[in-house]
């Protein structure tokens, strides 16, 4: 039967799932709360309305809505790139001789060239319902802040983007592209901001790092009248409709009959992986099948592998809110790896729940094996993949290697979760043999876990 499987399977328009997943519903042990940062209380849908849009606040708190309908306007939008194929990948199973099959669900078929879109598209609809004028918002790689520009010129709102600083100089063509669909972008740490400055202050030489940006994307949004943040991954509401991935991947593969044994993603934030696995979470979680799930990270910030699961700030400015995650502190400046999009501090509250209850595994890869899987697989697929997406392209090749050496025939679903055109410069560093693989060492960990913020609950 396998062999019939067509190398494309694509769901029908009418296919496409009219409502996300939201796999909190089945979860016997729920993410901890959110925690106010000065009462180190849980926060309210009041507090958080300040920050978010008020239907996201919703979304993010709801605990035991099993689906979210998925409204009209960001049906009609899904459809511009939508269903997005889940990919048999024939050519790598054979130059690897492997008796594994190997699936990935691929979500670059689209101007982001990431599966960002997926959830820029609902939160840029929400604020626009709310009659705001704008959001700001943080971008690592820069997949996530094009999208949301791509989902604000369509909607017509405003778009700020505070770009971590690495990411802005090695990717200005990622950055140009924002600006062409309208948005402002500024290098993080900056100095437009009071929690820029001071971070700038402490670190003048600092390239910058996810929580820089999001703090100083939250100061904006709350000191700007019509106004409001949103977030690219982490957060509960954007594992919700990234669960789109998952609910297309899990329809496409049941027409055919297979389920995978091992569902593989990379890990920064969470967004993908969890967009991914949801639907095949929630069969493990209700004991109608079971599956194999692995998070890869890069081994210079490895939040579930050599991380503490407590709770901690958001952003490196320490005025969001406090999460209970996986994570190497607030205030840890990751190496400029070129996965800027995994450069993030901590994990989503619902993946490190999960890992910590043995739902799922975690693996770390080096820089340097990434782009070598990164460039074997374009050669045989044909697809250059970006450097997050390559994290799990280099499991997935290693899996499959182990089961040439076993004679397993497992099956393997992985997530490419995006291009990588923009990341040209990486790729020419890894050509001319210059680029440097960077492991977080003991010191630093226990120096970076040394701010966490004493919580009793």
């Amino acid at each position: 039967m396998s062999e019939k499987i067509p190398y494309k399977i694509y769901l029908s328009e009418d296919e496409v799932p009219k409502a996300w997943y939201n796999v909190r519903a089945d979860m016997k042990n729920k993410p901890a709360p959110l925690l106010n940062p000065g009462t180190l209380k849980p926060m309210t849908a009041e507090e958080l309305d300040g920050v978010f849009c008020d239907e996201l606040v919703k979304q993010e708190l709801d605990n035991d809505t099993a689906y979210f309908e998925i409204p009209q306007t960001i049906l009609d939008y899904y459809k511009t790139y939508r269903p997005s194929p889940v990919v048999r990948a024939y050519n790598l199973e054979k130059a690897l001789d492997t008796p594994a099959k190997i699936y990935f669900k691929f979500e670059g078929n689209n101007t982001s060239g990431s599966h960002k879109l997926n959830s820029a598209i609902a939160q840029a609809y929400y604020a626009k319902q709310q009659g705001l004028k704008g959001v700001t918002t943080e971008t690592g790689a820069g997949q996530w802040g094009t999208a949301l520009s791509m989902a604000c010129a369509y909607l017509g709102l405003d778009c700020k983007v505070y770009m971590v600083k690495t990411s802005y100089e090695q990717k200005p063509f990622r950055r140009e592209v924002m600006r062409t669909y309208g948005a402002d972008v500024t290098p993080s740490p900056s100095n437009t901001t009071k929690v820029g400055r001071e971070i700038l202050e402490r670190f003048p030489d600092t390239p910058g790092s996810l929580g820089c940006a999001i703090s100083e994307a939250v100061e904006t949004a709350v000191t700007h009248e019509g106004y409001r943040y949103v977030l690219g991954s982490v957060l509960n509401q954007v594992l919700l409709h990234q669960s789109i991935i998952g609910l297309e991947a899990k329809a496409a593969l049941d027409k055919y009959g297979v389920k995978p044994d091992l569902i593989i993603g990379c890990a920064g934030g969470g967004s993908n992986l969890g967009g991914l696995i949801s639907p095949f979470m929630g069969e493990k979680l209700r004991g109608e099948a079971n599956y194999d799930f692995l998070a890869v990270e890069p081994a210079s910030c490895p939040s579930l592998t050599r991380g503490k699961y407590a709770y901690d700030f958001c952003d490196t400015g320490m005025v969001c809110p406090l999460a209970k995650m996986y994570t190497l502190g607030s205030g840890f400046m990751p190496s400029p790896i070129h996965a800027g999009g995994l450069r993030y501090h901590g994990m989503s509250s619902i993946l490190s729940q999960l890992y910590h209850d043995g739902y799922m595994r975690a693996a770390t890869v080096k820089q340097t094996e990434v782009f070598a899987a990164a460039e074997q697989f374009a050669r045989i697929e044909g697809i250059l993949p970006a450097p997050e997406s390559s994290h799990a392209i280099r499991a997935a090749i290693d899996e499959a290697l182990k089961c040439r050496e076993s004679g397993e025939e497992k099956t393997i679903l992985f997530g490419l979760t995006g291009t990588g055109y923009f990341d040209m410069v990486a790729y020419g560093q890894y050509n001319d043999g210059l680029m440097k693989d960077s492991v977080l060492t003991d010191e630093a960990l226990e120096e970076s876990l040394k701010g966490l913020p004493k919580v009793d609950l």
